[in-house]
């Protein structure tokens, strides 16, 4: 085998609940420490493993995840030198990634990459987040002094891009949960549904979800529930955005940090570390999807099929092969979506996550995928002929990331997504009304009611009668109660110009 081919071989997570017996309200910095010393003790070497680490890269936590955000707590200026302080370590690079879902699994695909080429031996990945502990602390009116400076040099890769469309923000879909709580219901209208009829399958779709987190140690919700538990209103379980009720979301009150170390087979064998350790990257893509407004069907991810595809067709495989899966899942139209990109049947016994999913085992911010990955290395380990994929998503359905894993060994292929992106970026975009055009109508495209804001509103994308797409909103009582109780899609609304540059819906009919 070439001396130069990556591997994974230590996998480590760390975790806290608030009132457990163990309870320490731990920071961001020290749960992934704690995660990156069990990832080095996972790895089983002879030798000692921290000197020898030539680089960390960190996932950014989410209070660190805009250039306006203030860290209620403090935190370190520089957090990959933290962590590696507390482990031992002095590598000569520091990474700092962008902000996205995809940040774990897209950093193993850059670093099997250099390490491929000669240019790295062994190389620690880490997150974490401590959302929490934070949030209970400020209830309690608490104080914590996290802030830190550890010195030394630090690549900050910045907070990244996502492609939005600032004609849905400018009309109230400013938040994760409302993005995708339109490209939920398009994809309920593509499939002709009614809604009690598709929050059912939304609630079958995760209730093996719940299953598997129940079994997780580190997860933050073990209760087993019902398709009817996670989809039924309730006091406990209200509605957010429509069409989601609370238990279907990305559960982000989480304290969790996840490490994985990669190295080449040369440093792997220097160090002592068990061939029974080993898992090898067969095959991996990145994609970036298109603005959610020049997307063809809002409730689709072709970008990330294509990276799903291209990814099993570097490791030689077809989604027939693939043994364990992680599809990222902070909700459900995430899952459902790259699912049937894979097409993958939805009574097919295999379970599309290895963690528990966002929604149980906890969104841990950006990191949740560094979970899957070591979640995935465990189940790979002892079973040679086992086929992982690990997906992972960032934004809007915006950036995906895959890795195709398994303890077989191979030669080691390299890759880039370089093509992928430029096909993706060819796609042709949907024609968009005059932005300047207030007073317009069309058939609803999609649609959010947004519950939770004050009073309610509705968001709705449209098309006019000759297909221009456009957005609209209202949060007038009289129309939303419309909306919420007669069946919004296919309806035919009009709009007049809002005082604050928007569209105003005035009138609603039902199709």
């Amino acid at each position: 085998m070439n001396d130069n081919t990556p591997i994974l071989i230590g996998v480590g997570e760390a975790s806290e609940r608030l009132g457990a017996s163990d309870y320490a309200a731990l920071s961001p910095v020290e749960l992934a420490a704690r995660a990156a010393r069990a990832a080095i003790e996972d790895a089983g070497a002879a030798t000692a493993i921290a000197p020898r680490i030539e680089l960390i890269a960190a996932i950014r936590q989410f209070e660190v995840s805009g250039p306006r955000a203030v860290p209620p707590f403090g935190a370190s200026k520089n957090f990959p030198r933290s962590v590696a302080a507390r482990i031992g370590a002095d590598p000569a690079r520091a990474i700092l990634e962008p902000v996205g879902g995809q940040g774990p699994q897209h950093l193993v695909n850059e670093f099997a990459q250099a390490i491929g080429r000669g240019e790295l031996d062994l190389v620690l990945l880490c997150g974490s987040e401590a959302i929490s502990t934070v949030r209970d602390l400020t209830r309690l009116e608490e104080r914590r002094d996290w802030a830190e400076d550890p010195g030394g040099t630090l690549e900050d890769r910045g907070y990244g891009e996502i492609r939005f469309s600032r004609d849905l923000i400018q009309h109230g879909a400013r938040t994760p949960i409302h993005h995708y709580a339109l490209f939920e219901n398009a994809r309920r209208s593509r499939l002709g549904l009614d809604r009690r009829s598709y929050a059912l399958e939304m609630g079958r779709l995760f209730a093996p979800f719940t299953q598997v987190a129940a079994g997780n140690p580190h997860a933050m919700s073990r209760e087993v529930a019902t398709a009817e538990d996670l989809v039924t209103a309730s006091p406990r379980n209200r509605i957010v955005s429509d069409p989601f009720t609370r238990k279907v979301i990305a559960r982000d009150q989480a304290n969790q940090g996840a490490a994985v170390l990669m190295s080449s087979v040369r440093r792997a064998r220097e160090l002592g570390v068990p061939e029974d350790r080993w898992i090898f990257l067969h095959g991996g893509a990145d994609a970036i999807e298109r603005a959610p407004l020049d997307r063809q069907d809002l409730g689709t991810y072709p970008a990330a099929g294509l990276a799903l595809r291209e990814a099993l067709k570097r490791a030689g495989l077809g989604a027939s092969d693939i043994s364990v899966l992680d599809l990222y899942s902070c909700f459900p139209i995430a899952v459902f979506s790259t699912r049937e990109e894979l097409g993958i049947e939805a009574g097919d016994p295999r379970r599309l996550t290895v963690t528990g999913g966002l929604p149980f085992f906890g969104g841990a911010g950006n990191n949740y995928s560094m979970h899957a990955i070591a979640s995935m290395v465990r189940a790979l380990r002892g079973s040679p002929d086992a086929v992982g994929v690990v997906g992972a998503n960032g934004g809007y359905l915006s950036k995906y990331s895959v890795g195709v894993y398994s303890a077989r060994s191979t030669d080691w292929r390299p890759f880039d997504s370089a093509n992928l992106q430029a096909e993706i970026d060819a796609w042709p975009a949907v024609a968009q009304a005059d932005p300047d055009a207030l007073s317009l109508e069309g058939t609803i495209e999609t649609y959010t009611l947004d519950e939770d804001r004050t009073p309610p509103a509705a968001i709705v994308v449209a098309r006019t009668p000759d297909a221009r797409r456009f957005t609209a909103m209202t949060d007038a009582p009289e129309l939303v109660d419309s909306l919420r109780a007669a069946e919004p899609l296919g309806g035919h609304i009009r709009t007049e110009a809002g005082g604050d540059e928007t569209r105003r819906i005035t009138s609603f009919t039902p199709a």
